[in-house]
């Protein structure tokens, strides 16, 4: 890895590291969002406090923060570099996101900072990858389920458009989401993962 690709790793890094979730409910009297349901820092264990805001408010800025490290860095590389530039920013800021070093690395799953970069990357794909998670969490009405869909389909949709560094980018967050889902598919195959909503 170059000294400048090092560099763009870790602006977006430092972009996605910041803990909104936890945040916004230490901000709102909720406590410490590490202390409920799955101990989890993004939207979804947020809302099992039964504040729909706050969640919303963590999902909105978690993919924010994944767009806007990708889209500074394409502004900040210039012409040439801003492609690759763009897409190290983009993984740097799922893993910060995923890997906070302010909270010990113990961070998110991903998702909204995952679907944010994407929509940046490329917006057709980010559209797809977007339609597919709420779709699959509407039917099944459990969060992980379209989470897992969303980011199965993300490097084929990819693939399928002719966007080869897309395609790249979207696999290595697809595999970074489904690790960081194990426990989770764990609990769909015993048939215990809880679903959408349900208050902690």
């Amino acid at each position: 890895m170059t000294a400048a690709a090092a560099g763009w790793l870790a602006l977006g890094y430092l972009c996605g590291s910041v803990p909104f979730g936890l945040l916004l409910t230490r901000a709102a009297g909720l406590g410490d969002i590490r202390a409920i349901g799955s101990g989890n820092i993004g939207a979804t264990n947020v809302l099992r406090t039964g504040n729909r805001t706050i969640a919303a408010a963590t999902l909105l800025l978690d993919g924010a923060k994944g767009a806007a490290a990708l889209l500074v860095a394409r502004w900040l590389a210039g012409p040439e570099a801003a492609p690759w530039a763009a897409l190290a920013a983009g993984l740097g800021a799922v893993l910060g996101h995923l890997f906070p070093v302010w909270l010990r690395f113990a961070g998110g799953k991903g998702v909204a900072t995952g679907l944010g970069v994407l929509l940046a990357a490329w917006w057709p794909v980010g559209l797809i990858t977007c339609a597919v998670w709420l779709a699959g969490a509407r039917l099944a009405r459990i969060s992980s389920v379209g989470a897992l869909l969303a980011f199965a389909a993300a490097p084929l949709a990819a693939l399928a458009l002719g966007n080869l560094p897309v395609t790249g980018l979207a696999a290595v967050i697809a595999v970074l989401v489904f690790t960081r889902h194990a426990a989770n598919i764990r609990r769909l195959l015993a048939g215990t993962e809880p679903r959408i909503g349900k208050k902690t």
